[in-house]
C-alpha cells in the first residue's frame, strides 16, 4: 500500500494531547476497564522504567512493588483505554531504560533521585561557597 494512505489512517488513531512524562517519573496511569456493560477507571501507579517504539506502536513500562513482588505493566501510549497519566513526581535518571531496578528489593527498588527545579539548582552552588 501507499505510505501516504497508511499515514492518513494512522493519524486518526493518535492521541489528541500528548502524554508529558519521562523515564524515571512516578506516575498514575488511569485505565478504562470494561466489566460487563459497565465501565470504570482503574489506577496503576508506579515508576516508568522505559519507553520504546515510535508512532502508534510506542509503549511505556510502569513498575511497582505489590505485596513484596515486583509487577510490571506495559501500556500503549496511543491506546483509547488509557484515560490519562498523572505525574506524581519527576525523576532524574541518566539512562533510557531502568531495568537495573528489577534486581533491587525494598525502598531502593522504587528510589530514583528527584529532579531539582532550576531555581533550587542555582541556589545550591551559591550556598556552598
Amino acid at each position: 500500500m501507499n505510505q501516504a494512505i497508511l499515514d492518513k489512517i494512522e493519524s486518526e488513531q493518535y492521541r489528541k494531547e500528548p502524554l508529558a512524562f519521562a523515564v524515571g517519573d512516578s506516575v498514575k496511569v488511569h485505565t478504562k476497564v470494561v466489566e460487563g456493560d459497565k465501565e470504570r477507571i482503574q489506577i496503576f501507579s508506579g515508576l516508568v522504567i522505559g519507553r520504546r517504539g515510535h508512532g502508534l506502536n510506542s509503549t511505556f513500562t510502569v513498575r511497582r512493588i505489590s505485596y513484596g513482588e515486583g509487577v510490571e505493566r506495559i501500556f500503549p501510549i496511543h491506546s483509547p483505554r488509557i484515560d490519562k497519566v498523572e505525574v506524581e513526581r519527576k525523576g532524574s535518571v541518566r539512562r533510557a531504560k531502568l531495568t537495573y531496578l528489577r534486581d533491587r528489593l525494598g525502598k531502593s527498588a522504587t528510589l530514583v533521585k528527584e529532579k531539582e527545579g532550576r531555581s533550587e539548582a542555582k541556589a545550591a552552588p551559591a550556598a556552598a561557597k
